[in-house]
């Protein structure tokens, strides 16, 4: 069919187009925003099970200390027993000490003032031992009053790095949700950008395009019969196909300098054919045909000026009909090469 052909018929206008581009747009943002909560998700998790790990090691040392803790306050006692024992002693000998004394001042023979003597001795040397052992007891209560108060202060700088802990838990859990909203806004922009370029595109089509009964839009995508471009079993570009593709390729430059260049896009071209099998040197299979097609499209429009990082190739062979049926008419719809511009 001749790409200059007036339109035959009156146009028809088909809502349900629209509906379904709208319904893929907003599925589409759905399943993004969803992978995005999961895996939000997952990372709080594994930075909640770290801080649990953190937690359980904190509390733990915390326990060991105060075992060690109530070991040295036990020890503490029982040294104070042991001072109250020596101090009891002590004062014993003393007083026997004394009471020594006084008998040898009472008793003026001179064996029971030697007796005395040598037992005033013996008592002196143990009220030396006894004040020895008490000075050790108190140096020992010493350095148990420097440990308690060392392990106190240890529980005290893991009590504070526990809290701080939990603080920076909290302040982890924030940002996520704060990263979280700015990527549900980041995403709403770009989804927003990107189908108000479509719009465009799609409108630029249409003029370009007109009425013709053998384009369609069919959900976000342009559909064109292969007869348009090529010949039966062939993906050589037929002559009359060139003028549409060059308009193509203009309306395509022009969005290029509309698009921002941090937005991701690219307009796929995709092949498909009918469910007739074939079998030539040049296409073993409709895979190939199909994918030659549609690379033939891609290779026109870079060589008239499109950046072919904006451009895709995609062939389908016959696995995705737009038809059911078996008859000429279904197959003939089919054939077909269809546009859609889309995220990279």
């Amino acid at each position: 069919m001749a790409l200059g052909r007036s339109r035959r018929g009156e146009r028809h206008i088909d809502y349900w187009p629209g509906f379904v581009d709208a319904l893929s747009t907003l599925l589409m943002v759905f399943v993004f925003l969803l992978s995005v909560f999961v895996l939000a998700q997952f990372v709080l998790t594994q930075e909640i099970g770290s801080k649990d790990d953190a937690m359980a090691r904190l509390q733990a040392q915390i326990r060991e200390l105060t075992d060690l803790l109530a070991l040295e306050r036990a020890s503490d006692a029982e040294t104070d027993s042991q001072m109250g024992a020596l101090r009891a002693s002590l004062l014993r000998l003393e007083q026997e000490r004394d009471a020594l004394r006084e008998a040898a001042i009472a008793v003026a023979g001179p064996e029971e003032i030697a007796a005395a003597q040598s037992r005033s001795a013996e008592l002196a040397r143990e009220l030396g031992q006894e004040k020895d052992a008490a000075a050790q007891a108190a140096a020992q209560i010493a350095i148990l009053n420097q440990q308690i108060a060392a392990l106190r202060r240890q529980i005290a700088a893991l009590e504070e790095a526990l809290n701080i802990s939990d603080q920076k838990d909290k302040e982890s859990q924030s940002r996520l949700a704060d990263l979280g909203r700015r990527l549900n806004v980041a995403l709403a922009q770009r989804v927003q950008e990107l189908t108000r370029y479509r719009s465009d595109f799609f409108g630029r089509l249409r003029a370009i395009l007109g009425d013709r009964p053998d384009v369609r839009v069919v959900g976000d995508r342009f559909v064109f019969q292969s007869e348009i471009f090529f010949d039966r079993a062939a993906a050589q570009l037929r002559d009359d196909a060139l003028p549409a593709l060059d308009k193509l390729a203009t309306a395509l430059i022009e969005l290029e300098k509309q698009i921002p260049a941090d937005l991701p896009w690219v307009l796929r071209v995709d092949g498909h054919t009918d469910d007739r099998p074939i079998s030539t040197p040049l296409y073993p299979s409709n895979w190939e045909l199909s994918a030659a097609r549609a690379i033939a499209v891609v290779q026109y429009l870079a060589q008239r000026g499109v950046s072919p990082q904006h451009l895709v190739a995609a062939g389908f062979g016959e696995y995705q009909p737009i038809d059911s049926g078996s008859d000429d008419e279904a197959r003939a719809r089919n054939r077909r090469i269809e546009l859609k511009l889309t995220e990279r």
